[in-house]
């Protein structure tokens, strides 16, 4: 998903500087350019984009430009990369969450991505009805790994965090959940984090398509 975006806003501002930025850039990202894929604890996992473009602005300045010559490239290069377009379904989603909800449970997204793509995207893969709260980098509670937004999720939907899940693919998810006082915490094998990253989740599955019982 990150990888057209890292990409070419390091084309952009090598074109807008004059200056070799990539591997500079890239290294704050936790993008590997080999593989096209980010770190698990790199900027990119769970970093929101108001963060990663200050820390792109320090990373600038550190290669030598002047602060004010590193914003006025941003403002050209900066974009925000369109979740509607790049996010790619792993599983029937609306079968998934359909199921869920169907066995009792009550389903939250808690995301380092602001609210607005947040919902569009929701909306573009037809699962924003299965959704019942969401916690958003811009809503103005404390982001990953930091337990604010599982327990502000928790007190919307009247649920104990003892009494909740926490799923993700990334060490900050999980240090979160952690943190937060869940009950369970369950690492995926589908996204940034390798089974070392995963390792202190409490379950480890292959796939986000594995939270639903067969049959």
């Amino acid at each position: 998903m990150w990888s057209g975006w890292a990409e070419r806003l390091a084309t952009d501002l090598e074109r807008t500087t004059g200056r070799a930025l990539r591997e500079p850039l890239f290294s704050m990202l936790g993008y590997d350019a080999d593989s096209g894929r980010a770190h698990a604890g790199g900027g990119l996992s769970a970093t929101p984009m108001a963060r990663l473009r200050d820390l792109t602005e320090t990373t600038l300045v550190a290669e030598g430009l002047p602060r004010v010559d590193a914003r006025a490239a941003l403002d050209v290069a900066w974009h925000s990369p369109d979740p509607v377009t790049l996010a790619h379904p792993l599983t029937d989603l609306r079968a998934l969450l359909g199921g869920l909800r169907a066995s009792g449970r009550r389903i939250a997204i808690v995301t380092s991505d602001d609210r607005d793509p947040t919902i569009r995207t929701l909306e573009a893969l037809g699962i924003a009805g299965a959704v019942d709260a969401i916690a958003c980098a811009d809503d103005g509670i404390a982001t990953k790994p930091a337990p604010d937004a599982v327990r502000h999720v928790c007190a919307l939907l009247g649920v104990d965090p003892s009494r909740t899940a926490v799923v993700g693919d990334a060490p900050a998810d999980l240090a979160m959940g952690r943190a937060a006082g869940v009950g369970l915490v369950i690492g995926v094998r589908t996204g940034v984090g390798t089974d070392a990253d995963l390792r202190v989740a409490d379950r480890i599955l292959d796939s986000v398509a594995d939270l639903l019982p067969a049959g």
